[in-house]
């Protein structure tokens, strides 16, 4: 007996054993995703705080967020299919003010990144009405009251009244790419966040719209292949550095009388307005307006009736206004209003009163605001995310309104996120390190957790069968005596006795972090597999990162790419000097300004790194659009040296190393042309390069298996030019 336990044992260990080391693949990954980790999506709170509704397999179901238990089903789509054309499927919903009536979304199609069109329906328990017959549409909302819905149809603004059932057509000259009613043209959708281009007043009396003229912007093309004779060409406004944008006008309608008039915005028309937002007052519009520069932001109050403004707040920068603290505005019922600002050198959130003077700066300190979550007037207190203890870290805080006893709520170090009911009584916190995945816990204002949604430790046992190596923070000071953050994975069966190649990711663009103690996704995976095939994979976040305050972050200003390519050869060069490290296999790795990044260090660092990948990179900063390009670098004419100097289409002859360049054609961000002048740089230069072209696929590069394609091919061109490859760095692979 003890003989066959014992050798039950010994088989079981073996069989641990075997399993522990399993290797991950390229098809774990990007095929079955085996390691995608299970997401909470956002949660529509209800008005009691208490409830919150999913869309689960067609039916809006109730659940009582202290228990996690269903309460009730509201709405099965299934059950309605066939009454008024409703095909039986959505693909989100929305309710009006006291939750009476719901808008159904469906036969949703996807125009840019924030963008849709789609059929939507009314429901209001009992009947399913369709909102209009003559086409999708887009944007549509419920006015407070719940008795009509706006909505934008072909670049018009249409209002329903759901009384009797009348359709009221507000503008009437919408056109494709001339007049844009009710929305945002593509630059706005893009570099300012935002699409829907209208709101009803508090009171529902008005509706405040952009107008957009686009007829005098240039117009970008983009060719797709899709089997037929001739391929497709779509075609949109797209505004390059230094040229016209759209004619921008705010108007508000009344819905009563039928009639709009335009707010007064000043004699300037080269200029943004990148938000409105209604006042408590139904009677006052709150107008940003932002010059072309972006480094003088004005707050309007715009009165309803004669679209007067008159100044409520103004702010000035040296660099830019961060773009960040657009939404983070929220005004009181006395009319005082809290917003955010770095003008302290952080970002951090301020108390006006009505007239706009400043009476208290509610939070302080040398870190930065991360995300305002919000105002809970009836209790006094305000709600932030905040990187208070460390910048590759976030905490959610609550304070007074009077800017005293700032409490942190969150307990866990690593990386803390929460989204609070409508009554801030409760919130869900989804907290995550960089070795652990999301976990979801529902806690008490105070916070007290309640219980736990979602812990995703089916990640964390698949961490132990893939054999997964945890990632390490490290610190280094550079040749310019700048500290830098950065973190690396090494191989499972890592030894200071062998020498490792290098592979470096990085993004590095304005404000943004990679080194940060949450979950990193996807490319986590990814870099755990070529950790396990022998390299070490390394990420370092250069200056004009954020997290660490204005100055660092700004002071790329009008030379963007300069310091960062800086920045990351002084890290290639650190890593390369450790011990168990091949200073002759370093390569690099980015996607978009990671793209651009990795073309710029592999031409001006070429006696570091021996390889780069670049997806979908800048090339040029003169292609890109105007709003995030000028934000940065002004325009081409005001600073031609910091464009030509940091666009890496004009050092193609530095080229020395292994090249692969990956570019999708359908990308309407940063187009196709970025890296087929890249392309024409290199031959003309008479330089070998691996290039990948995708068809059809936008910026992000996916659908079906081009995920898998994509990664596949950039690892077969590492381990050739990488793992197997030991010649001297600098050495040009690139003679014919």
């Amino acid at each position: 007996m003890n003989k066959i336990l014992i050798s039950l044992l010994v088989f079981q260990l073996s069989i641990t054993s075997l399993i522990a080391q399993q290797n991950i693949s390229l098809e774990n990954i990007w095929q079955d995703y085996t390691f995608t980790a299970k997401r909470i999506p956002g949660f529509t709170f209800q008005k009691d705080g208490r409830h919150y509704t999913r869309l689960v397999a067609g039916q809006v179901i109730q659940y009582d967020l202290l228990t996690g238990e269903q309460t009730k089903v509201l709405l099965d789509a299934s059950a309605l299919e066939g009454q008024s054309g409703f095909s039986g499927k959505i693909s989100s919903y929305s309710f009006n003010s006291d939750e009476s009536k719901m808008l159904l979304t469906t036969d949703e199609e996807a125009i840019y990144r924030r963008s849709r069109k789609a059929n939507h329906y009314v429901w209001d328990g009992e009947n399913l009405t369709p909102l209009f017959d003559k086409g999708k549409q887009m944007y549509a909302t419920f006015n407070p009251q719940s008795t009509k819905v706006a909505f934008v149809f072909e670049n018009n603004l249409y209002v329903r009244d759901l009384k009797n059932g009348k359709l009221t057509q507000v503008t009437t000259d919408g056109k494709t790419n001339e007049i844009i009613n009710g929305g945002t043209d593509w630059v706005y959708e893009e570099e300012f966040g935002f699409a829907k281009g209208f709101s009803w007043s508090p009171d529902g009396k008005n509706i405040a719209y952009y107008r957009f003229d686009e007829s005098e912007v240039k117009e970008f093309i983009m060719t797709n292949y899709k089997g037929g004779l001739y391929p497709e060409y779509v075609r949109f406004k797209y505004p390059k550095v230094g040229e016209k944008n759209s004619d921008v006008s705010i108007h508000i309608y009344n819905v009563k009388k039928k009639k709009s008039v335009q707010v007064d915005l000043g004699a300037e028309k080269d200029q943004y307005v990148p938000r409105i937002k209604w006042t408590k007052n139904a009677k006052e519009l709150c107008v940003y307006r932002l010059n072309r520069h972006q480094n003088h932001i004005e707050l309007l109050l715009a009165n309803t009736k004669k679209g007067t403004t008159k100044l409520l707040l103004e702010r000035k920068n040296k660099w830019y206004i961060e773009d960040g603290t657009f939404d983070n505005l929220y005004f009181l019922k006395n009319g005082e209003f809290v917003w955010t600002s770095e003008e302290s050198g952080f970002n951090h959130a301020y108390l006006y009163d009505k007239n706009g003077k400043q009476k208290t700066q509610l939070t302080s300190g040398d870190w930065d605001v991360d995300h305002f979550y919000g105002v809970d007037e009836e209790n006094g207190k305000i709600y932030f995310q905040a990187a208070a203890k460390s910048p590759m870290e976030r905490e959610v805080y609550v304070a007074k309104l009077n800017g005293k006893k700032a409490k942190k709520l969150t307990k866990e170090k690593g990386w803390n996120a929460a989204q609070f009911s409508s009554t801030f009584d409760f919130y869900v916190n989804t907290f995550s390190t960089i070795n652990t995945p999301p976990t979801y816990g529902v806690y008490d204002r105070n916070g007290k957790l309640i219980r736990v949604i979602e812990d995703n430790k089916n990640l964390l046992d698949l961490k132990k069968t893939y054999n997964v190596s945890d990632a390490e923070f490290f610190q280094f000071t550079s040749d310019e005596n700048v500290t830098l953050n950065g973190y690396t994975i090494k191989p499972p069966n890592f030894s200071k006795k062998k020498k490792y190649p290098v592979f470096m990711y990085q993004y590095g663009g304005p404000g943004s972090q990679q080194v940060v103690d949450n979950w990193r996704g996807q490319n986590y995976w990814w870099f755990q597999m070529l950790a396990q095939q022998g390299y070490i994979v390394a990420v370092v976040d250069n200056r004009g990162t954020g997290g660490r305050g204005e100055e660092f972050k700004k002071m790329t200003y009008q030379q963007l790419g300069h310091y960062e390519t800086i920045d990351q050869i002084a890290a290639a060069k650190y890593l390369g000097s450790l011990k168990y490290t091949d200073p002759n296999r370093i390569g690099i790795f980015g996607w978009s300004y990671g793209g651009y990044m990795s073309t710029n260090c592999l031409l001006k660092g070429n006696d570091v790194f021996k390889a780069a990948i670049a997806v979908a990179p800048v090339t040029n900063w003169k292609w890109y659009d105007t709003i995030y390009t000028e934000r940065f670098m002004r325009t081409e004419k005001e600073n031609p040296k910091g464009y030509f100097d940091n666009s890496p289409v004009n050092f193609a002859d530095r080229l020395k190393g292994n090249y692969f360049l990956a570019h999708g054609m359908g990308d309407d961000n940063v187009h196709f042309q970025h890296t087929a002048e890249m392309a024409n740089a290199l031959i003309n230069a008479n330089k070998q390069f691996v290039n990948y072209a995708y068809p059809n696929r936008n910026h992000g590069i996916y659908g079906g298996n081009t995920r898998l394609h994509l990664y596949q091919a950039m690892t077969d061109f590492l381990d050739e030019h990488l793992m197997n490859d030991d010649s001297p760095v600098g050495e040009d692979s690139n003679r014919p």
